[in-house]
């Protein structure tokens, strides 16, 4: 067992974990922090995506040694996010979703598309998500969604009174 620390969802945390346990089962197992779901195991499916120093990463993928010092954000932690709370209402809005088990990875890695181009085009979304899988909604409401959030944002006032 090896002892790390971290900022977790903004609370310092330290953990013993295993030298070979990854980020995922660390988070679920010893934090409780269940949102952060294991689909393949293999990085392919995007259920495991977490915020590992404000990018989005594969936890099944990371060990948790190597988030040793780092700032990690589980959907739990973003729940006072704007960017996160017009996605989750444009996902309802949409009925991209069903089971729910695949959400949040499309959650946080759209969240991260959204800071990294307020205006994506339904093209650059299909591509920016195509590294997670659903198995019950289909894609097609998936983009309308992150479309429709990303515009929404894109129009809501600023605090100064203008469109942003």
């Amino acid at each position: 067992m090896q002892d790390i620390e971290l900022e977790l969802n903004g609370q310092r945390v330290r953990l013993a974990v295993s030298r070979r346990e990854h980020l995922a089962d660390a988070l679920r197992q010893r934090c409780g922090l269940t949102g952060t779901h294991l689909g393949c195991e293999h990085g392919v499916c995007g259920a495991c995506t977490v915020r590992v120093d404000g990018a989005a990463v594969r936890g099944c993928l990371m060990l948790a040694v190597q988030a040793d010092g780092a700032r990690v954000r589980t959907i739990e932690g973003e729940g006072d996010d704007p960017v996160m709370r017009a996605l989750q209402d444009a996902f309802v809005e949409r009925n991209a979703l069903q089971c729910g088990y695949c959400t949040p990875g499309f959650l946080l890695t759209a969240a991260e598309l959204i800071a990294l181009d307020p205006d994506p085009s339904r093209e650059s979304i299909r591509a920016y998500l195509s590294g997670n899988l659903c198995r019950c909604t289909g894609y097609q409401a998936i983009v309308d969604a992150v479309e429709l959030a990303a515009r929404r944002l894109r129009e809501a006032p600023s605090t100064d009174g203008r469109a942003r």
